[in-house]
């Protein structure tokens, strides 16, 4: 079984799709109980979709496909009898077999409209569903080091997993947001000492940042606020005396502008957690108890990697996790030379306390450049856990920011790069936001201030944000009748309106399968399409007077109009709100 996601139909919302994978369903185990299919065949591959051409009717499923080979049958002598079946339903009006064993379905007009009448009544609620039963489920995401500002790359993370865990919650999970804090290791002790020069600094002393330490405008600030807190206590103090103390002061600082920077993104964590806690609290040591008591640890020497050896490996005995057991390349040390835990041993520790504390499935979302990190963590995981598919990683590859095409300079605050609160100020957070889902998470993404800032359709979030606002336009207009619930939706039979109403009953549906992979971007794609779908609707107004949404000689047409409409607009605010991202009400 899936553990991100328990499948049953009885949880799903009944739309059109869902309906008739019900169908589908019910088909089946009739030509089981005739005795036309052996029982056991595996549906968890069954797919009920809108045709990639609209040519090809209305519905599409693979079931022929997905069952043929388990059947010992030709997908199309097995669709046959499927075919059988479908035609005689009340809401189909044929049922065709194309290609190699695809089933195409001809519904009518009436089984479109009808969907309209469930997304007016459950408003931006539409889609919602319970899917997940309630599963929790822990999203980590950004987790940077807490040595300096967020920056640019960062930002994907952060709106990747806000958008996955908002996806989560309206499928039914119970979803942790959760941040970990990396405030332990060398780059925190490479920070205070950053820090310490800065601080000295602050009190009008000349200073050099020597090379490995942390050269950051950002940290000016940080020894001002030291100076403020501390006078000059530490002024002479030896490393010993000051190191710690500075830098729980200079992480903590750091933390509190992360933590603003995610709030103008408009994101915001459930837990954050710290990896020095964990080993103050002995849970590095309760993990390697844990792996012991399973006689998953054990002593002994690796052989040399061939190639480059990973910075981990040494050539003398070792604790070692029996990595390889659970699919890794290799057995992982957890153990330092000087008697210290490795970053695996806590890593192992921190997934441990997240599966204890949420008793579910894991999501963690990491930049692109810790991909060769990902099959210890999945066996780690799997071993504390006692499940394979505990943990899915989700890699986020670079992004390039780019001003005209050209690349953007480095942040004069930070030193080294772009920081997040740059962006923002030059494009704000509802342009981040959308952009950054436009790839899906492990494709590159070039990001250009003066393209996804101009107001025009080649910039995907104007587009979509004018199309909800000019939904809005509509309602405003004088002339607009105010109540349209009564409305005789079987009014609406042109190409561009069916087109429309097509789009709109797949909400549900796409929320589902986006769930299930764990593609947010899925529904940035979706807006796009819809906002273009209706764009076309309204320009078609323009040159067919016909089409316009308000008949002044026409009530009856009008209402139907206006309710599609008002359908269009909950479903773009709906999509837009899972990703955190402004409705315009007027562009």
């Amino acid at each position: 079984m899936n553990a991100f996601l328990i499948w049953d139909l009885s949880y799903r919302n009944m739309n059109i799709f869902t309906l008739f994978e019900t169908h589908i369903h019910n088909i089946y185990n009739e030509l089981v109980a005739e005795g036309s299919l052996a029982e056991g065949h595996n549906l968890s591959k069954l797919t009920v979709e809108l045709p990639r051409e609209e040519s090809h009717g209305d519905l599409a499923t693979n079931i022929a496909m997905v069952t043929a080979k388990s059947a010992g049958m030709n997908p199309r002598a097995l669709a046959e009898l499927y075919v059988a079946k479908l035609a005689d339903l009340d809401d189909v009006e044929s049922a065709e077999i194309a290609g190699p064993g695809f089933i195409n379905l001809r519904l009518p007009a009436s089984a479109w409209q009808n969907q309209l009448r469930d997304i007016h009544e459950a408003g931006v609620a539409y889609g919602q569903s319970e899917i997940g039963k309630g599963q929790k489920v822990n999203v980590e995401f950004v987790s940077a080091n807490p040595t300096g500002p967020l920056h640019a790359a960062h930002a994907r993370g952060a709106i990747f997993g806000d958008a996955l865990a908002h996806l989560l919650q309206f499928a039914g999970f119970d979803v942790t947001r959760e941040y970990y804090i990396n405030d332990a290791g060398t780059q925190v002790d490479v920070l205070a000492r950053s820090a310490y020069l800065r601080y000295r600094e602050a009190f009008g002393e000349e200073v050099t940042i020597p090379a490995g330490l942390y050269p950051g405008e950002y940290l000016k600030e940080v020894g001002q606020a030291l100076k403020a807190e501390f006078a000059d206590r530490f002024l002479e103090a030896d490393e010993e005396t000051y190191l710690a103390p500075i830098r729980e002061f200079a992480v903590a600082m750091i933390m509190a502008g992360i933590k603003d920077d995610l709030s103008r993104l408009g994101v915001s964590m459930d837990v954050f957690s710290s990896e020095r806690a964990l080993t103050d609290n002995g849970k590095v040591q309760a993990a390697i108890d844990h792996l012991t008591a399973q006689d998953l640890i054990y002593h002994g020497v690796l052989e040399k990697p061939k190639g480059q050896a990973p910075e981990d490996w040494e050539e003398r005995e070792q604790m070692l996790f029996k990595a390889k057991q659970f699919g890794d390349d290799t057995d992982r040390p957890l153990q330092k030379s000087d008697g210290g835990w490795t970053y695996f041993a806590s890593d192992i520790a921190y997934h441990l306390d997240k599966y204890q504390r949420t008793d579910g499935p894991m999501i963690d979302v990491w930049g692109a450049d810790h991909g060769g990190y990902v099959k210890r963590m999945k066996a780690a995981t799997a071993a504390v856990s006692g499940a394979s598919n505990m943990l899915d990683v989700k890699l986020c590859q670079l992004v390039s920011l780019l001003d005209n095409g050209q690349p953007v300079k480095m942040s004069k605050r930070a030193g080294t790069f772009v920081t997040l609160s740059d962006v923002m100020d030059a494009v704000g957070p509802d342009v981040m936001r959308f952009i950054m889902l436009t790839r899906r998470n492990d494709q590159t993404l070039e990001f250009d201030y003066a393209k996804v800032t101009e107001k025009s359709r080649e910039n995907p979030v104007f587009y979509v944000q004018y199309a909800h606002a000019r939904a809005r336009s509509v309602f405003r207009q004088a002339e607009a009748p105010t109540q349209f619930d009564d409305a005789d939706l079987s009014c609406l039979t042109h190409e561009l309106e069916m087109r429309l109403m097509k789009q709109l009953a797949s909400w549900p549906a796409l929320i589902a399968s986006a769930a299930k992979a764990h593609e947010p971007h899925r529904i940035a794609f979706y807006l796009m399409e819809l906002a273009a779908n209706f764009h076309s609707l309204w320009n078609g107004g323009r040159d067919d007077p016909s089409l316009k949404f308000i008949q002044g000689d026409d009530e009856a047409v009008t209402k139907a109009r206006l309710y599609l409409v008002n359908c269009v607009s909950l479903v773009i605010r709906s999509g837009l709100g899972l990703l955190s991202i402004t409705a315009a009400e007027e562009m």
